[in-house]
């Protein structure tokens, strides 16, 4: 492998860092011994600019370059953003309705209360076993018979990742700017 930059990230398939590289993951490092490394990257990750700073904290995240791309929200070096789970409003879910057609048994002597063995709720054009006959009039469930599931509670958020990690060189060329 050649030599890398100070500063240079990579992603190796490993669970730890290389020679004289460290992963990123936010850990503070002391300045006396990793004045090259500070001189280029400042506080922007974190650290007292003092006694220390901090690297760059790549875990559970992607990486995602400065600037702004068309139609884009701005980024900043070192700024974090997005949510690993998320819990959707109803105004943020699309239109839809949950239907479902049942026939209403006319003979109370017919009803049953609990299910019994080869009974099923099933649609008209499925005939093998028909629990409610489609004899009369179809009629749809009441508005509060299919209300919104889940609990309100977070659902996964992230993209699709591997199990990698991003490594940043502590050691090499210091790279030339201009």
């Amino acid at each position: 492998m050649s030599e890398p930059f100070v500063g240079e990230i990579q992603i190796f398939g490993f669970g730890f860092a290389p020679y004289q590289w460290a992963q990123c993951n936010g850990a503070l490092m002391a300045i006396q011994q990793n004045t090259v490394l500070f001189a280029l990257l400042g506080t922007q990750y974190g650290g007292n600019g003092q006694t220390n700073f901090q690297l760059p904290n790549l875990m559970a995240r992607a990486a995602c370059s400065q600037g702004q791309g068309p139609g884009l929200t701005s980024r900043t070096i070192g700024e974090t953003f997005g949510s690993s789970a998320v819990t959707l409003l109803s105004t943020e879910i699309p239109n839809h309705t949950h239907t479902l057609q049942f026939f209403n048994q006319g003979d109370p002597n017919k009803r049953q209360s609990t299910p019994q063995a080869n009974a099923a709720l099933n649609l008209p054009s499925q005939a093998a076993s028909k629990f409610f006959a489609p004899a009369g009039a179809m009629a749809p469930l009441a508005a509060t018979a299919l209300q919104p599931a889940g609990g309100s509670q977070p659902h996964e958020n992230r993209q699709p990742y591997l199990a990698l990690n991003f490594c940043i060189a502590l050691q090499g060329v210091f790279p030339q700017f201009g």
